[in-house]
Formats: C-alpha cells, structure tokens, sequence
C-alpha cells in the first residue's frame, strides 16, 4: 500500500511561483507513473500532468503546457510540481496520483490506484 502527501501550496499573487512536492511512502515510487490533478471551488476535478515511472516522458493539459513542469526524483521518493507564471484560475487543491508503471497517461482520477489528500494553491489578482 502506498501513501502518498502532498505539500508546498499556499497563497501566491498573480504571476507567482510555487513547486509542489508529493512524497510516498510505503511502496517505491519508481514502480509508478504519477499524475496531478487539480479542483477548483465549483469545478469538476481537472488532470494536469502525468510523469512516467522514469521520469523519461511527460505529458501536459493544454491549460498548464508551458507553465508547469513535472518532475521526479526516484531516489528520494519524491515527485515535483514547478508551477511558473500562476493565475487565479490555476487556484484550487492539487492532488498526486500513482498507478502501476506502463499504465496509460490518459487514465482518469478513478483509474489510478493512489491518490493524496491535497494541497491548496491560492492566487491572488
């Protein structure tokens, strides 16, 4: 069983920067490919990234491409999120996600085995 905790959210004005970091335990996380999903206060859950289990492929919504860069660092058990350039609309509570590594990018919330509990981003105009 994994676990997995986000952390390093907070409030950040309008063109800000934050990096998130996601931390498992229980499992190593090298045998997962990891995703972010993020919701907003009245808005369905959005995905966001997904990093492969080696960190060698990564793929982007169009809404953050360009913005955020997903990293990994396998030996620390850790996934990152760089957030660049935030805008009020990029607010909202950030999750990681684990599932077996080949699992497909495109898989949803529901299809990923792990999820964390959530970190909340605030960007102010």
């Amino acid at each position: 069983q994994a676990r997995l905790v986000e952390s390093g959210g907070g409030l950040v004005e309008l063109g800000g920067s934050l990096t998130l970091s996601c931390v498992a335990s229980g499992r190593a996380l090298s045998q997962y490919g990891m995703g972010w999903f993020r919701q907003a206060p009245g808005k369905e859950r959005e995905w966001l990234s997904h990093i492969t289990w080696l960190g060698k492929s990564t793929h982007y919504s169009d809404s953050v491409k360009g913005r955020f860069t997903v990293s990994r660092d396998n030996a620390k058990n850790t996934m990152y999120l760089q957030m660049e350039d935030l805008k009020p609309e990029d607010t909202g509570v950030y999750y990681c996600t684990a599932a077996p590594r080949g699992s497909s990018w495109t898989l949803t919330w529901e299809e990923y085995d792990y999820w964390g509990q959530g970190t909340q981003v605030t960007v102010s105009s």
